[in-house]
């Protein structure tokens, strides 16, 4: 029984660019690959926010109305929804002056009881080094 570990590492601005768009469906489609691992093997994704990557998480995003596109507020919910870990760097968090409530934390509008968790870069590295597979977006 193995478990492969895949780090989602989303560093990317939340705007003219489908790479944070990317890094979510890639967590979330990562779990269907289990039928076709071996009985009893796993995959268990992470996506982490880091650098300009933390501002994807900002609750009440209006891309819409500023770039003509959708926001991933909603991919990003229905990435909790399914239970994905989801870690946002403290340290980048801090950097740019935000509070907790003013990020996406966890998606119980929608039915989701997983929440976002905000941790130190010392947690995201320890994550990248365990991880089997590392992607960078």
């Amino acid at each position: 029984m193995a478990t492969k570990k895949l780090a989602f590492i989303v560093r990317s601005m939340p705007y003219k660019t489908e790479a944070s768009r990317l890094a979510l469906t890639h967590a979330i489609a990562s779990q269907t690959v289990e039928i076709y691992l071996e009985d009893g093997d796993m995959v268990e994704p992470v996506v982490a926010f880091m650098g300009d990557g933390v501002l994807n998480c900002l609750k009440n995003q209006n891309a819409m109305g500023m770039y003509g596109v959708t926001s991933i507020e909603q991919h990003l919910k229905n990435s909790l929804l399914l239970d994905l870990k989801v870690l946002i760097c403290k340290e980048d968090v801090e950097r740019f002056g935000l509070s907790e409530s003013s990020l996406i934390m966890d998606a119980e509008d929608i039915g989701g009881e997983t929440k976002a968790t905000i941790v130190p870069f010392s947690e995201i590295q320890q994550e990248m080094e365990t991880s089997n597979h590392l992607l960078f977006f």
